[in-house]
């Protein structure tokens, strides 16, 4: 057994359809799968999420896809302990009003919400919401945002603050949340990086190659260590997980084989224009083209060539992924937010063979409160052996 504290999993929950295959679009750009996201199936996803172990369930934020805070909120009745990441831009609704949101998520939810900050990276997407801001004050912004947020969560005095994007006079919720809820931030840029180290709880990074994550890692914790503070990190990225390696890369070739090249061209027109840094690392992996693209050791960049966002896959069998991610935990990473098309039956493929993997190297044991389910194959996941 490790001296180190359990790996957290997560899963996804695809809040503008789920596919077979892959579907294209997102951050900023218009997506859509073949089984809608009926509240119907999100409560399948979220209870094969809950079933297998995840911890939380991710929960996306744009015109794209629908409101996470109102999904996430009509799923908790649905589920007993599977917690929710929801993502949400601190520039759209005033810090009083989201750090009550917070609060009354908590207390009905019995403190199951955690909140993914997005700062927003595509200007055109911001401005359709009506911010007009630059990307460099948008994080100026956050940073006075959760600021303030994170004082009325924790204060029993009125809190005010006259700064240069946020004005607040004598804010003071009547019920702070408790637990109150960790923060994830992610971010590539500079301006990020400041936010980060200040305000997250969790930093994300996507799925790169490991001195690339590594490198951004010590950046983030040094930034971190000048604040005086410690941060915990996260890695979102899709997942293949097969009882054998060839079965993994031949899912990955019938999801390839699946894209039309009129999606890449248009979806790499459009991420093309981001004012994302990670967007543009993403972009670089792969350079629109369909060769090369695992990238290093079971790491596979095809998700990208019609995804914005996470662009990146996990692809081999139980074991490989295992050791994948026991390389990215050596490096420092405490969070895996996983996806994987689709998003039902791929919960099942990792939840039963590389969870079981992680638990004897001591990596994983399921998150309290949940219950543990005999072992056994379902319909769609083949022998362990």
């Amino acid at each position: 057994m490790t001296s180190r504290a359990p790996l957290s999993f997560h899963w996804f929950l695809p809040t503008y359809g789920d596919s077979r295959g892959l579907i294209a679009g997102g951050h900023g750009t218009h997506m859509s799968g073949d089984r809608p996201a009926t509240l119907r199936y999100l409560k399948q996803i979220s209870l094969a999420a809950e079933e297998n172990g995840f911890e939380a369930v991710l929960t996306p934020t744009g015109a794209w896809c629908e409101d996470a805070w109102l999904t996430t909120a009509l799923l908790v009745e649905s589920t007993e302990t599977l917690k929710f990441l929801v993502a949400f831009r601190p520039g759209l609704i005033s810090p009083t009003l989201a750090a009550q949101m917070a609060a009354t998520y908590q207390w009905h939810s019995e403190g199951r919400l955690l909140l993914n900050v997005v700062t927003g990276g595509e200007a055109h997407e911001q401005q359709a919401y009506g911010d007009f801001l630059p990307k460099a004050e948008r994080y100026e912004r956050c940073a006075e945002f959760l600021d303030v947020v994170r004082r009325l969560w924790t204060s029993h005095e009125p809190v005010s603050l006259d700064g240069k994007h946020i004005r607040v006079s004598e804010a003071l919720l009547a019920r702070r949340p408790d637990p109150v809820p960790p923060v994830f931030f992610g971010g590539s840029s500079p301006e990020a990086g400041a936010v980060a180290a200040a305000h997250a709880d969790t930093y994300l990074t996507w799925g790169e190659p490991l001195d690339a994550v590594r490198e951004k890692i010590d950046w983030i914790r040094s930034l971190a260590a000048g604040q005086g503070r410690e941060l915990s990190y996260g890695l979102r990225i899709h997942v293949i997980s097969r009882d054998t390696s060839e079965q993994a890369w031949a899912e990955a070739a019938r999801l390839l084989a699946g894209v039309d090249p009129a999606d890449v061209e248009r979806v790499q027109r459009n991420l093309s224009r981001s004012e994302s840094e990670g967007q543009r690392r993403m972009l670089a992996l792969h350079g629109g083209s369909v060769d090369n693209l695992e990238i290093a050791p079971n790491l596979w960049a095809g998700v990208g060539l019609v995804r914005g966002g996470a662009g990146t896959a996990l692809v081999g069998s139980h074991a490989e992924v295992a050791d994948r991610i026991a390389e990215y935990a050596e490096l420092g990473i405490d969070h895996f937010i996983l996806s994987g098309y689709p998003h039902v039956e791929e919960a099942y493929w990792f939840g039963e063979g590389v969870l079981p993997i992680l638990t004897a190297r001591g990596l994983w044991r399921r998150p309290s409160g949940g219950q543990d389910r005999a072992s056994g194959a379902t319909a769609f996941v083949g022998s362990r052996g």
